[in-house]
């Protein structure tokens, strides 16, 4: 069978599937996630030693260490997934929930329901704990699922997959309901991309050149964003302490990561004390720092930064920062330089916090966290 009908076979029985996880009880969707929690954690073992295989392959290839890490599968990374998979088993179900109902002028009544969407198409990189989190969100949500995850990570892929499709079978569920393509030939993708009248949502997870090469090729809607270019503001109010834990956390918990910190920007009335003490803990963590001059002038170890850098996601241990005049000019550079992604703001005044709530329209906005 070439791919083409693989990942048609995958499809249709991923649509045939579909048809009864629409109309599963709550109870159900939520005993048979819990015992995929279950059985992720009881496999622990046997997941570490498949994702050995990745990790020594990614390793050999030459991948960055940040690259490598959103690899790496560890006993408690795992038990992340399963009680990822516990939290979803605990959301109040969406099917059937009426959001809205009113009567029309002439009597009629109408209302808005939520339904499945019906097959959701995954396609990501790298982290191989999505196949589970994806897995847990569509199901639960009454979808069948078709994950196709990046060659780097197939043999954790597999085994994750095939813990959760034998978990659904022993329910007596059908397992065509979560579709992990094994094949690493790339022309899955497009063959997937092609199938209209079988897939419903197409997801692209991970960088921009795969989601834009989703975005080009896809005959199914799609819901993207292109990279996460994600910014931190320490304003002239900040506590420099919990500043400093926040933006170390921001950059160096999990660089590789869509949400980690790529910008840092500086009110400048606390410039000269803050950029230096920032600088210095950055280094401690073995991050590269590329600033602009006024940066420099405090921190003049720090490497000059050009316009590209501003743009840039570097999903690694690397730092772009630059001292703003004020709240204003903040707000601007993360209008002109981010991706919409997530951004931060870290002060004690309540007005700058409000402000920068309401006019940063990026998916996610925080305030003194990171």
């Amino acid at each position: 069978m070439g791919i083409a009908d693989q990942m048609l076979d995958v499809a249709r029985q991923a649509k045939q599937a579909s048809r009864v996880m629409a109309n599963l009880s709550s109870a159900v969707k939520n005993d048979m996630l819990l015992r995929m929690a279950d059985a992720l954690e009881q496999s622990a073992e046997n997941l570490t030693g498949e994702n050995e295989q990745d990790v020594q392959a990614a390793e050999a290839k030459g991948l960055s260490s940040a690259m490598v890490d959103r690899l790496i599968l560890t006993t408690e990374r795992i038990k992340g997934m399963a009680d990822g998979l516990r939290e979803v088993a605990a959301l109040p179900d969406p099917v059937g929930e009426v959001t809205g109902m009113w009567r029309r002028p002439n009597g009629i009544q109408v209302g808005r329901m939520r339904i499945p969407l019906g097959v959701i198409g995954i396609v990501f990189e790298s982290r191989p704990n999505v196949t589970a989190d994806a897995a847990g969100l569509c199901l639960k949500s009454g979808n069948a699922v078709v994950l196709r995850g990046g060659s780097e990570a197939i043999h954790s892929n597999t085994a994750i997959g095939q813990i959760l499709k034998t978990t659904m079978s022993e329910l007596g569920l059908p397992d065509g309901a979560l579709q992990v393509v094994t094949t690493t030939d790339r022309s899955a993708v497009l063959e997937l991309l092609k199938l209209e009248e079988e897939i419903d949502l197409i997801i692209p997870r991970g960088g921009e050149g795969l989601i834009r090469f989703v975005s080009e090729n896809s005959r199914i809607p799609v819901i993207k964003h292109y990279k996460g270019v994600c910014h931190t503001f320490v304003d002239a109010s900040a506590d420099y302490a919990k500043a400093e834990s926040m933006c170390i956390n921001a950059k160096v918990q999990r660089p590789g990561v869509c949400n980690s910190m790529e910008t840092l920007l500086i009110h400048q009335d606390i410039a000269e004390t803050f950029v230096p003490y920032i600088a210095s803990a950055m280094r401690a963590q073995g991050v590269e720092l590329r600033g602009c001059e006024t940066t420099r002038e405090f921190a003049p170890e720090v490497l000059p930064a050009s316009e590209e850098d501003w743009y840039a996601e570097y999903l690694d241990l690397t730092l772009a920062v630059r001292v703003v005049e004020s709240l204003d000019e903040a707000i601007k550079h993360i209008q002109t330089y981010g991706s919409l992604h997530t951004e931060v703001i870290i002060t004690r005044d309540y007005e700058n916090s409000q402000r920068f709530l309401r006019e940063i329209n990026s998916s996610v906005v925080m305030v003194n966290t990171s």
